[in-house]
């Protein structure tokens, strides 16, 4: 698989995230995937997102950022949305937050079989302090 190949299918992942087509998940990600380092499997993992979904229900995820080198992706995704509740042990009660999350891919047999995620929370606890000192 070529850089290019790899990079394409991350989109196509990513656009059917954005338009939650759970039922062609399994196309991009492999049955046995683990995220940060726990073997979750797929309807694991496609709980994990929707419930993701049902927390943020503006949930979109922005490409900033992907670099492909098979078997790996490595993405810094851009989000702008408004978490309903609690999200990241923060009390963010559906104000709008901007953040990012840096992302890792490793890939086996065509699809994603390892993520590891890390989300800027300093930059959410930012900005709610901010809001906070608006109010």
């Amino acid at each position: 698989m070529t850089p290019a190949d790899l990079a394409s299918i991350y989109r196509q992942y990513i656009a059917c995230l954005n338009t939650r087509d759970w039922s062609n998940l399994g196309r991009f990600v492999h049955d046995e995937v683990s995220h940060n380092g726990k073997r979750i499997g797929l309807a694991g993992y496609r709980q994990m997102l929707e419930n993701d979904y049902a927390s943020i229900p503006d949930l979109h995820f922005n490409i900033e950022l992907l670099v492909a080198e098979p078997p790996y992706v490595a993405s810094r995704l851009q989000f702008n949305c408004s978490p309903k509740a609690r999200f990241l042990e923060l009390d963010v009660d559906g104000r709008k937050v901007s953040f990012a999350e840096n992302v890792f891919y490793a890939f086996k047999d065509g699809k994603i079989f390892e993520v590891r995620s890390v989300i800027d929370k300093a930059a959410i606890e930012a900005q709610l302090s901010t809001l906070c000192g608006r109010a």
